[in-house]
């Protein structure tokens, strides 16, 4: 079923309604708990198809990652043996590293090796 603008906004309305009333603490068949879940259904499938969210690239990957740990392009080439240049090529998409590379970014990074493979 196609949900319309108008649902999406009556959903995200009642949202705000609902989630000062519930907490953990209530019977999941309680109406407001039912009522809550199925809003919220429906504001994530009109999302997924009106605002869907696109995989980062490797390059935003790495420099998100870079910012979340205040680290300079430079430190972390250091850290792996490659230039800083080479990591800029990276974050820029102006080239892909090898998959040794990869893995140690995602090691230093935090970064889980799927998200860099784009999985």
């Amino acid at each position: 079923m196609e949900i319309t603008e108008r649902q999406y906004e009556y959903a995200l309305q009642r949202i705000e309604e609902l989630l000062p009333i519930v907490d953990d603490s209530m019977a999941v068949d309680d109406p407001r708990v039912v009522e809550l879940t199925m809003v919220s259904d429906v504001v994530c499938e009109y999302e997924k198809v009106h605002y869907p969210i696109a995989k980062p690239t490797v390059g935003e990957l790495i420099n998100l990652s870079l910012q979340e740990r205040k680290m300079t392009q430079k430190e972390l080439a250091q850290q792996i043996g490659i230039s800083p240049s080479r990591v800029n090529d990276y974050i820029n998409g102006r080239a892909e590293p090898t998959l040794k590379v990869a893995r140690a970014i995602c090691l230093i990074l935090g970064i889980a090796p799927a998200a860099m493979l784009g999985l």
